[in-house]
């Protein structure tokens, strides 16, 4: 059903009462969620928003509420804390929200001082057709980037440290963000820094299963962390 006048200040003040708890709890990063389908991606698009006031029917009209939100939580939220919104480039629906939107909406975004916006996509409707591909949604990303200038995260199927270098080096995005490449290897970090020549520390327990280590060498070779002496008592005897 559509929200009556007062819900919308109800709701707008809940993201607020969020994001004091946010801060006491000592959260350092919020990340606005105007995306797949949550209320104020509803909102943004002329496929869910219906509406026949001043939060409905025009862009600006339906960008309104989300914007209200982000004022009110960037009041709230510390000046010298992150403060980032997640949008839905495109519906992937003929008539529904699309790039040319987005970047309108992160254009405003960024004069309210936003810190920076994660470009995902979709989420909204049965109807959508998405062309899904390795960095799929790279492309968004990139489009936005060229508009603002706040951080812009790209994220999408991105799964190899080369691919994500690459998109960071040739300035489609100034970060990436990692979801299910996390689930499936959560040492993601320490492997892409290998496999890009990056040297990282290492707590000492992780020093001996790095690929730089000699196979076969013995426990007491160079670089590696000698057994306490009782170990070693025990493994002579």
């Amino acid at each position: 059903r559509e929200l009556a006048i007062d819900e919308i200040a109800d709701i707008r003040d809940a993201f607020v009462g969020s994001t004091h708890r946010a801060l006491r709890a000592g959260i350092d990063l919020v990340e606005l969620h105007c995306a797949h389908g949550y209320l104020l991606h509803q909102f943004l698009s002329p496929l869910s928003n219906r509406r026949g006031d001043q939060y409905g029917g025009s862009l600006a009209n339906r960008m309104r509420f989300p914007l209200e939100v982000f004022e009110a939580v960037r009041a709230a939220w510390p000046a010298d804390k992150p403060l980032g919104v997640r949008v839905s480039a495109t519906d992937w629906v003929t008539g529904g929200w699309d790039l040319e939107q987005t970047i309108e909406f992160a254009i405003e975004l960024d004069r309210l001082g936003c810190d920076f916006i994660d470009v995902s996509s979709a989420g909204l409707s049965e109807d959508q057709r998405i062309t899904v591909g390795p960095g799929y949604q790279t492309p968004f990303a990139a489009a936005v980037k060229q508009a603002v200038k706040m951080k812009v995260v790209a994220v999408g199927l991105i799964s190899q440290p080369l691919q994500a270098e690459t998109i960071l080096m040739t300035g489609q995005a100034d970060m990436i963000g990692l979801a299910r490449a996390m689930l499936y290897d959560p040492r993601w970090p320490w492997h892409a820094a290998h496999e890009l020549g990056i040297h990282l520390e290492y707590p000492r327990q992780y020093e001996r299963a790095h690929p730089s280590r000699k196979a076969g060498a013995g426990i007491n070779a160079p670089g590696n962390v000698a057994p306490p002496p009782d170990m070693a008592r025990t493994a002579t005897k």
